[in-house]
């Protein structure tokens, strides 16, 4: 039976969530909410001094409150022309006030976003960066990648677009509507008349756009996943000419993209000129009623200027819940991220941590699956003793990397112990057992930056020196002198500039770095050419003296000289034994060997 699939979480769930990043920053989110206040309430002054100024220009006479006389700072008794001047002045500096406030406003919420945004990102790559590797192994990389930049980015708009800005437009609006009550409650209600409608098609735009800013991230998310895997996998598209497939595949997820673009940009197209249309019906609407009764000009001009201010919020503002949706729904996947639970175990809390290694492995009674009850590993004992070459073969998918890779707990294993010197892995720490492993693997990738990086991994503790000396014991020192910039030579990235024997030589003398007390070579010579393959051979004959080795290889003369070699085959061990014994057996490490041998034979004939 499935598992039921977990309850929707509300946008306020995940609008709490993520507010609770802002509490480092708090001050000036709340200084940001008190400057969206001091602008809604200050919206009305300006169309009231100016209603002022209109009525005092037609009838001198006309009453002037005493706030504005405060203000004006004019004494009882002043001209006209001093009080008109006096109150422009005003409006002007008002406006200087005002033009202050919205850039602090709207630089304090994109400052607290970008905040949020770093905090967010900072936390969403370090749980990456623990997840268990089953994660990367059902997720593409595309799709992980579009969480920790393109999502997290979007989040950013629920502060400089979104919620706060929200508030503020709709704090706006209610005052203005407030103020233009308390003025003509008659002729607010005759200049909105046309509002119900305006309203309706702020639903419809708002519903419409969020489906296709929806379909939008979606597409986005299905190209950063197509693009990655296709550039990461060029070379291969190329070999077998599938360049007009993959391009034609591109472009239908390329036009779904653009399609949906193409229907938000539809949608703004019909609603602002429905907008303008509404407000021209508003004004056309009031100058009508206004002039059919003779009221005074400056009510009419104070009208016309609280339509605006509340028109032009509208505009945007449906806009605006739609850029807080579609923060809301990258703070969702964002979240999920980090909600995952598939990562490795912590350290426990007296995690053993030696200083010296002896080098004894022990697999007893090991079950391994990397989803749910399809055992890839089933059963498997074995001990290597301190010192020791252990050699797996087996056919591909026999389970040779799952040991290597449960070995340094890259994965857990769901039954049995492993254990090293005598400790279960689990109760090592992590990094400690990772420093005593060291790791060829079959897939060398190799970082952009130098030479000296990709040997290094940029670890300060490691001395230049001590990596030209492994580089030396690989024989890669001479050859990395004769590239431009020796050790500071820029590798490509995955060392596309390089051979593949020159990228495997460099992780063979990376992983030798450390002086690891286990070596685990996963085909570290399998891509190699002869002249580099003698070079790792002596290499590794003198560095497994006082080691333990675990090696994978294919190739007879890797492996024919390990103390113990282990054939599996569908995650059991079949066979036991030296290379010698095996033979003897004439089982299916014999058989291997023939068939190796008959295809040397057939080359070399």
């Amino acid at each position: 039976m499935s598992a039921p699939s977990p309850e929707k979480k509300s946008n306020w769930f995940y609008l709490k969530r993520v507010f609770a990043f802002v509490q480092p920053y708090q001050s000036r989110f709340w200084l940001s909410l008190g400057l969206a206040l001091f602008m809604a309430f200050a919206s009305p002054i300006r169309p009231y001094l100016i209603q002022l100024t209109v009525n005092l220009a037609v009838r001198p006479d006309t009453y002037v409150p005493d706030w504005v006389k405060w203000v004006s700072f004019l004494q009882p008794g002043a001209g006209l022309a001093s009080w008109l001047l006096a109150i422009t002045l005003f409006q002007v500096g008002f406006i200087l006030v005002e033009t202050a406030v919205r850039f602090l406003f709207s630089f304090l919420t994109a400052w607290v976003g970008q905040q949020v945004v770093n905090d967010l990102r900072t936390r969403v790559y370090a749980k990456i960066m623990g997840l268990n590797l089953r994660q990367f192994d059902q997720t593409p990389i595309g799709t992980l990648t579009t969480r920790t930049i393109n999502d997290i980015e979007s989040i950013n708009d629920i502060f400089s677009d979104g919620l706060i800005p929200i508030l503020a437009d709709l704090l706006t609006i209610l005052v203005t509507l407030v103020t233009m009550f308390w003025m003509d409650w008659k002729l607010t209600l005759i200049a909105l008349a046309p509002f119900p409608f305006m309203m309706v098609a702020t639903y419809y735009f708002k519903e419409s756009v969020n489906k296709s800013f929806i379909q939008v991230r979606n597409a986005v998310a299905a190209l950063n996943a197509f693009v990655q895997e296709h550039l990461t996998g060029m070379a291969l598209v190329q070999a077998f000419a599938a360049e007009d497939r993959e391009y034609k595949a591109f472009q239908k997820i390329n036009r779904q993209h653009r399609d949906a673009n193409v229907r938000a940009i539809f949608a703004y197209s019909v609603f602002f000129p429905v907008v303008e249309v509404v407000l021209a019906i508003s004004m056309g609407i009031l100058v009508w009623w206004v002039a059919d009764r003779s009221l005074n000009a400056g009510l009419l001009v104070a009208f016309i200027l609280y339509l605006n201010q509340i028109f032009r919020p509208l505009r945007v503002i449906a806009d605006k819940f739609n850029v807080l949706q579609m923060g809301l729904i990258a703070a969702e996947r964002v979240f999920k991220v980090l909600d995952i639970q598939d990562q490795l175990p912590p350290d426990p809390p007296h995690a053993h941590s030696p200083t010296t290694w002896k080098g004894e492995i022990a697999f007893e009674n090991v079950w391994f699956a990397y989803t749910e009850e399809q055992w890839v590993l089933k059963n498997l004992s074995f001990v290597a003793r301190p010192g020791q070459t252990l050699a797996l073969v087996g056919h591909t998918g026999s389970g040779k990397t799952s040991v290597i890779s449960l070995l340094n707990r890259l994965y857990v294993h769901q039954k049995g112990k492993i254990r090293i010197d005598g400790v279960a892995t689990e109760d090592f720490s992590v990094q400690a057992l990772r420093k005593g492993i060291g790791v060829v693997l079959q897939d060398v990738f190799l970082f952009s930056g130098s030479i000296l990086d990709n040997i290094t991994l940029r670890n300060p503790a490691i001395s230049r020196a001590a990596a030209e000396q492994a580089a030396t014991l690989m024989g890669l020192h001479d050859f990395i002198l004769n590239l431009p910039g020796g050790y500071d030579y820029a590798v490509m990235e995955r060392g596309a500039t390089l051979s593949l024997g020159q990228r495997q030589l460099i992780s063979f003398a990376r992983a030798l770095l450390y002086n690891p007390a286990i070596l685990v070579l996963d085909e570290a010579t399998s891509s190699v050419d002869s002249t580099s393959e003698v070079l790792i051979e002596k290499a590794i004959e003198t560095l497994v003296k006082g080691r333990t080795a675990v090696v994978i290889a294919h190739r007879l003369s890797t492996i024919r000289k390990a103390d113990q070699i282990l054939v599996l085959d569908r995650g059991e061990l079949v066979e036991q034994g030296t290379h010698e014994s095996l033979l003897a057996q004439g089982g299916r490490y014999a058989a291997f060997c023939e068939m190796q041998f008959s295809k040397k034979k057939a080359l070399l004939g």
